[in-house]
């Protein structure tokens, strides 16, 4: 097994490695979570060794953000027809992601990171543009239909709410946000704000 291995090491270079071992560490953190991932476990699975990953990442968090972001997919857009609608679909959606074993190493890693802004910015990029993406999709149809002011398409101002559902999870520290706080998002923060910018807009 051992000589499998080292022909296996021996074979992959470069794009093909990196693959293998980000396999490696996704599948690692699928099962065991951020708190059961090590670079150990990784170079074994992966069939190489450490310094291989060290060459990459320079230390456990950097790898289980780099897995991790192999693991989330983009959000689609919903169209309800509504703005209040679409925005509720995203949060429920975004609720049920933070809720689940992935939201949960997603957890993990944000609390490993602690302060450091880059690390952070690593996780909560998709990129960031791929964050904001649905939330303007979305404010771009209501401006549309008149239901929220043209000065509202900007990326901070269209991810107000789901800023404000991760503050529940990261800061409150809660397992899953209730229906009525994610309501109350909506209707006392983030549709007040839209409609506000920039002067009266047609009431929905």
């Amino acid at each position: 097994m051992a000589d499998g291995a080292e022909r296996q090491q021996t074979r992959r270079r470069g794009a093909a490695l990196e693959e293998a071992i980000l396999r490696a560490a996704v599948e690692e953190l699928t099962a065991s979570g951020y708190a059961g991932l090590t670079m150990d476990k990784v170079a074994a699975r992966a069939g190489t060794n450490k310094n291989a990953l060290y060459r990459r990442w320079p230390h456990r968090l950097a790898l289980g953000i780099a897995a991790y972001r192999r693991l989330a997919t983009a959000v689609q857009p919903p169209d309800t027809g509504s703005l209040r609608g679409d925005v509720l679909a995203l949060l429920h959606g975004a609720n049920r992601h933070w809720s689940s074993p992935l939201g949960a190493i997603l957890r993990e890693l944000m609390a490993a990171a602690g302060g450091a802004t880059e690390l952070l910015a690593q996780l909560q990029d998709q990129s960031a543009d791929a964050t904001a993406a649905p939330w303007l999709t979305v404010l771009g149809r209501a401006v549309a239909r008149g239901e929220a002011a043209p000065e509202a398409l900007h990326p901070r101002v269209a991810t107000v709410a789901v800023v404000l559902l991760r503050n529940e999870f990261v800061v409150r520290g809660v397992p899953s946000v209730p229906d009525e706080v994610l309501v109350e998002i909506v209707d006392e923060v983030y549709l007040p704000l839209v409609r506000g910018r920039g002067g009266p807009v047609r009431p929905v």
